[in-house]
């Protein structure tokens, strides 16, 4: 009797074709591309924390710094094309699963999908940007409040912003408590790395990690307090969120330090390119 159930060595089959050698080669192009972009960030805001006020520290202004360069339009369709890379490693991931014990789960399938359609949409915005066609994504500051602005205007849309600026203030505490914890050792292929490598991927891994989720929930509590008051200018993109850390007691060292730590997650990426386990 025949059946259209797939079975187990059938599944095992589909698994490995899905993680063949074109998949684990647009995942590296991916990560690959996203370090390009989180170390120009980064860059870019070290330069406003030395009083380069004309700078734009987020994804549309590391784009237009690309533009600039020599052949800056040919780098430009290879990140997008390494960040569409990066969504089709993502929905293989979610489809098939990933690696490890727990790999096959919802809880490890579901991210990676949410992950797929932001990657998918960011290298349509990256492509449509080296096309000539469109703005890189534009302001991450402007988006963020027009779309607080949106979602403030709907029926109990208080709420929905107030409990989305809680899960990334949760997303920033976690990956900064990933980082800490020195999580990401299980996506690596640490037999293959010398002392000196596993030495910089820590430092870089654990920075990155800490700055990246430093500024997810500082952007996450300012998304709580637009909901709170009820003003969606006070909702802030990623330039404005590093920006803010200029305006602490600590001044614009403190900018400087994040920036740096934006900086090093970009070069974490390019070692998850190099070393991780797809």
């Amino acid at each position: 009797m025949k059946t259209s159930a797939m079975g187990p060595s059938g599944r095992m089959a589909a698994r490995r074709a899905a993680k063949g050698s074109v998949t684990r080669g647009a995942a590296r192009a991916g990560l690959t591309a996203r370090g390009v972009i989180y170390l120009l960030i980064g860059v870019l805001a070290l330069r406003i924390a030395f009083g380069d006020s004309k700078q734009q520290a987020d994804r549309g202004g590391a784009l237009a710094e690309i533009a600039h360069e020599p052949f800056g339009a040919v780098l430009l369709w290879a990140l997008g094309i390494g960040l569409a890379g990066m969504a089709l490693w993502q929905l293989s991931e979610a489809v098939f699963g990933s690696v490890g014990p727990d790999g096959g789960k919802a809880k490890q399938r579901l991210p990676a999908l949410a992950r797929c359609v932001f990657y998918a949409f960011v290298a349509y915005s990256v492509l449509l940007f080296a096309a000539g066609a469109g703005d890189g994504g534009g302001s991450s500051d402007e988006q963020s409040r027009d779309v607080t602005a949106k979602v403030l205007g709907m029926p109990a849309g208080q709420w929905i912003v107030g409990i989305a600026a809680a899960c990334v203030i949760g997303t920033g505490v976690w990956i900064g408590i990933r980082a800490v914890r020195r999580d990401f050792h299980e996506d690596l292929k640490l037999g293959e790395m010398s002392r000196r490598a596993r030495r910089l991927v820590d430092i870089t891994g654990v920075g990155g990690g800490v700055a990246c989720g430093l500024v997810f929930a500082a952007a996450g509590a300012f998304a709580l307090r637009a909901a709170i008051r009820y003003r969606p200018d006070q909702a802030k993109g990623l330039d404005d969120t590093l920006c803010s850390f200029a305006g602490t007691p600590f001044g614009p060292w403190l900018l400087a330090l994040v920036a740096a730590g934006v900086a090093l997650f970009g070069l974490f990426s390019f070692a998850l390119a190099r070393w991780s386990r797809l």
